[in-house]
């Protein structure tokens, strides 16, 4: 089960400087003015050793205060069904709004742990300013102020106090391939297609899946469990976010697969939403392939599909070993093609390399091509290894570690792919003490 953690709030709390501050990213971007964050972001965090997803809830529209403040409690609502635990952000020099009391209203009737967040309490007076925020009824209330950090550890302990202690992973015999994508790019078409049979509902209304779909495929040679990942669920009480919805349960199959792929419609490219799913499947460590589905609609010459696949590593660099499959599902076009380059990515990312045979390679290549020398010290690579794992992870061990620099752990991880074939799947490259 994937812990997520959802960050909801009226606009211009500051949720967007929370996730930056617990993702140590930069990636939402924080203004004064509210309804800034119209994109969802999620990324994934680490405290005291347990990983969780962080998402920050924004996707307001400018328009009437109905439209505005029905979509935030669409936001509360799927955050209630999908998140592990939900931080319920409010403003100490605001007090509490009438909008801040209907989100604690829906909040209470939860049965999942929420923690409110005082924001922007800078000083010791503003303390005592946050009481007021125990008249919602959902127990302490956690000060902190995002800009600076201030009270976000013991924020943190209390949220991931939820969390289960992280278990090895357990060896499962068949390979886990999730497939993933926006709202009605033919996920479910195409696990129909493979599998020969109407299996899933289709239609044109995007979000019909309404769960996570485990089937035993076992056809043409190739056996593995395939997952075709939810759209939404519909319910008459909420409008959901489509968009959102799916990304909540994209997240929850994504951690639990070793192949990710990742379809995106060609007449829409590859969009923002695509693009955050690839990097937190990179992050995650998983194979990727990507499909491009509906093909067959595209207008097209001898030079359509390099160009095609030119703007997409354009767009998910430096990570651009990737296969990328152009199908049509409704035409049953290079739709096995898909299985097969799933199997090849999966069988890259178990790949086990003997220590003798990375040696003779990886250290005549480092001889040719050795790290520069920094401060007048020249760094020696004498030995590498694989490490143990469920990806590839590499040991190089040299005398001055702290002296090598991104693009040259870039450089030796670009070989390892040339002699080594670890196409789809991200490399871990470490540089230790020898």
């Amino acid at each position: 089960m994937a812990n997520i953690v959802a960050i909801v709030g009226r606009p211009n709390v500051g949720k967007s400087t929370l996730f930056n501050r617990l993702t140590e990213s930069r990636k939402a971007i924080v203004d004064d003015f509210s309804g800034v964050t119209r994109d969802r972001h999620y990324e994934t965090a680490e405290w005291i050793g347990k990983k969780f997803t962080v998402i920050d809830t924004g996707g307001f529209v400018h328009g009437s205060d109905d439209i505005f403040e029905e979509a935030i409690r669409d936001q509360v609502h799927i955050a209630i069904d999908e998140a592990s635990v939900i931080v319920f952000m409010v403003d100490v020099t605001t007090g509490i709004t009438d909008l801040d009391d209907e989100i604690a209203d829906i909040l209470r009737r939860s049965s999942k742990p929420v923690y409110v967040v005082a924001n922007k309490v800078d000083h010791a007076k503003l303390h005592h300013d946050s009481a007021e925020f125990y008249a919602f009824g959902l127990g302490d209330i956690y000060n902190v102020s995002s800009a600076t950090g201030s009270g976000t550890g013991e924020l943190l302990d209390a949220v991931v106090s939820h969390f289960p202690e992280p278990e090895e992973e357990e060896e499962t015999t068949l390979p886990k391939v999730t497939i993933v994508g926006r709202p009605n790019v033919g996920k479910s078409s195409l696990t129909n297609a493979l599998l020969g049979v109407d299996r899933n509902i289709v239609t044109d209304i995007a979000g019909t899946t309404r769960d996570s779909i485990r089937i035993h495929y076992n056809q043409f040679g190739h056996e593995f469990l395939l997952i075709d990942t939810a759209g939404v669920r519909r319910k008459s009480k909420v409008r959901e976010d489509i968009e959102f919805y799916s990304v909540m349960r994209t997240i929850k199959a994504l951690e639990d697969s070793d192949v990710v792929v990742l379809m995106i419609d060609a007449n829409d490219g590859i969009e923002a939403q695509d693009i955050n799913i690839f990097h937190l499947a990179e992050k995650n460590k998983k194979g990727i392939v990507i499909v491009v589905n509906k093909w067959d609609t595209i207008e097209k010459d001898n030079k359509t599909m390099k160009e095609f696949e030119a703007k997409i590593k354009e767009k998910i660099a430096p990570f651009t070993d990737i296969p990328i499959v152009f199908t049509s599902v409704t035409e049953k076009q290079r739709i096995f093609k898909v299985v097969e380059t799933a199997m090849e990515v999966y069988n890259n990312k178990m790949k086990k390399i003997p220590t003798s045979k990375l040696n003779d390679v990886m250290l005549h290549v480092i001889e040719n091509y050795p790290p520069p020398a920094t401060k007048g010290k020249y760094i020696k690579i004498k030995y590498a290894t694989q490490l143990p794992g469920r990806a590839p992870m590499f040991a190089f061990f040299c005398n001055l570690p702290q002296y090598i620099k991104d693009p040259y752990k870039r450089f030796v991880e670009n070989k390892l792919r040339d002699n080594f074939d670890f196409t789809g799947v991200p490399i871990q490259i470490y540089f230790r003490q020898k």
